[in-house]
């Protein structure tokens, strides 16, 4: 079911000019690390298409339709209450495919989602086999109004431009960002690839369009959220390092199984107890082991 109250708490949290830190979000591919991110503190979790692509074994091409995404969405919902955000990548390509993803989220209980300019069918942006493209602007402005009408307070709309990926230049991504503001988005999220960061900080410097700007740093990790603060952003997310993490750990894991011959040799405190996957679902069940 739709639950304005998620849309309406992560708006407020996002326009909340006394925040001294931008909010953190991070993905979530599954209920298990929407429990990490809660129990650690995390403001909202982000469905990142490339996770669940990975996770499905798919390829990050447009493959993922909405109802996919949204049994993601009700599955982090089962265990815990906070925002989740939703990458739609160019949401199909069209304003009716748009509003149909905006539907079907909303309904499982997103409380915002993420549309970008990418031309369809999409490109991931940190591809070396392919460069991305964009679509016309005007094509995401139409897209984000149509989500605005349809889905009201409901949703949270952040516009996302690859005008940077697709080698345009800062004051080309900025203007894309300004009309898809226009349009009706309520946050923007202009994507960089420089592992420097200073490009996250010169659009930072350079917005002055009044609604909050979203960094997604994942080319440029020593840049920390707090910096990122300061350069002017209300929201970083960390689309896809609890996968991440996990694929390196299971990989570790199983290596180590292979050398020892038993789950006995693995590093101490690597695994989770029986109890706490137990407890993922059901909060007070009790393990025997």
């Amino acid at each position: 079911m739709a639950d304005s109250t998620k849309a309406m708490r992560l708006r407020r949290a996002l326009g909340d000019s006394e925040r001294k830190h931008p909010l953190l979000a991070i993905g979530a591919v599954n209920a298990l690390a929407a429990h990490v991110a809660a129990e650690t503190g995390f403001d909202a979790l982000w469905v990142s298409g490339l996770e669940v692509s990975a996770a499905s074994g798919l390829p990050d091409a447009n493959v993922l339709g909405p109802r996919d995404l949204a049994d993601v969405v009700a599955s982090l919902g089962r265990v815990t209450d906070l925002p989740v955000i939703v990458d739609i990548d160019n949401a199909g390509g069209s304003e009716r495919t748009a509003e149909r993803f905006a539907y079907d989220l909303m309904r499982a209980g997103a409380a915002a989602v993420c549309v970008e300019d990418s031309a369809y069918p999409k490109c991931n942006s940190f591809a070396a086999h392919r460069a991305q493209t964009l679509a016309d602007r005007d094509l995401l402005c139409e897209q984000v109004g149509r989500i605005r009408k349809l889905a009201g307070d409901g949703l949270v709309v952040v516009a996302r431009t690859e005008a940077l990926i697709a080698g345009e230049d800062i004051a080309t991504a900025i203007a894309r960002a300004e009309a898809y503001t226009e349009a009706g988005a309520d946050a923007v999220l202009i994507h960089s690839k420089d592992t420097t960061g200073d490009q996250a900080r010169t659009i930072g410097r350079a917005w002055s369009h009044g609604v909050p700007l979203v960094s997604v740093p994942t080319a440029f990790p020593d840049l920390s959220a707090a910096e990122l603060g300061e350069a002017g952003f209300s929201l970083c997310i960390y689309a896809n390092q609890l996968s991440r993490a996990a694929l390196a750990g299971m990989r570790a894991a199983a290596r180590q199984f292979r050398r020892g011959g038993s789950f006995r040799s693995t590093v101490a405190g690597s695994l989770a107890e029986v109890g706490d996957l137990m407890r993922v679902g059901e909060p007070e069940a009790l393990s025997c082991l």
